[in-house]
């Protein structure tokens, strides 16, 4: 009976053991379900100017060309100039009239060819994956026009980097000035 009795002990503790593994893997899951509902909400926020350097050649990100993707945009300033240049560690996809290139964040620069200005103001914005993309940005596009009156002339989708050879993106799309502000002072989440 002594003998059973341990068994017994033996598979009960096995058995709590099992659901106390079962209960941490489902709170991490609903703790990642969590975040992925805020993930892909909505929401307003003002960006100051930005200027970035487009590439002329890259349209999206790979794992090659974001190893080191700085590299690159070094290398598209005259070497005259290169030592004025400094850039974010942060690269993005702007997408205007059909066209569509790899950019970075310039910190310093000089006036060249490929330059482009983000202006200040309010941007509306959504996390997404690559799967969910280009869904993303028409709900923002349509929620720009929409609930905004605004006709964004650019996208941004800034690559947000999430794991070792994964990313993620920030879509952002313009919807005014520091006026258009107001209305998202009061209303962050839409």
């Amino acid at each position: 009976m002594a003998q059973a009795e341990k068994k017994a002990d033996e598979k009960i503790a096995a058995l709590q053991y099992s659901k106390s593994k079962i209960q941490l893997a489902k709170a991490d899951y609903e703790k990642k379900l969590r975040g992925q509902q805020k993930f892909n909400s909505i929401f307003l926020k003002e960006y100051p100017e930005r200027v970035i350097l487009l590439s002329d050649t890259l349209e999206k990100p790979t794992l090659d060309n974001l190893w080191n993707y700085l590299g690159h945009f070094y290398e598209k300033a005259p070497p005259a100039l290169k030592d004025q240049f400094s850039f974010e560690d942060l690269a993005g996809i702007y997408s205007e009239n059909g066209l569509t290139r790899l950019f970075a964040v310039c910190t310093r620069y000089a006036e060249i060819d490929g330059l482009k200005v983000l202006p200040k103001g309010i941007y509306l914005c959504a996390g997404c994956t690559e799967e969910n993309r280009e869904q993303t940005l028409r709900e923002l596009l349509h929620t720009a026009r929409t609930k905004y009156g605004a006709e964004p002339a650019f996208t941004v989708q800034i690559i947000v980097i999430s794991g070792i050879l994964h990313w993620n993106y920030e879509v952002q799309v313009y919807i005014g000035n520091e006026n258009a502000g107001h209305e998202a002072e009061s209303q962050e989440r839409i």
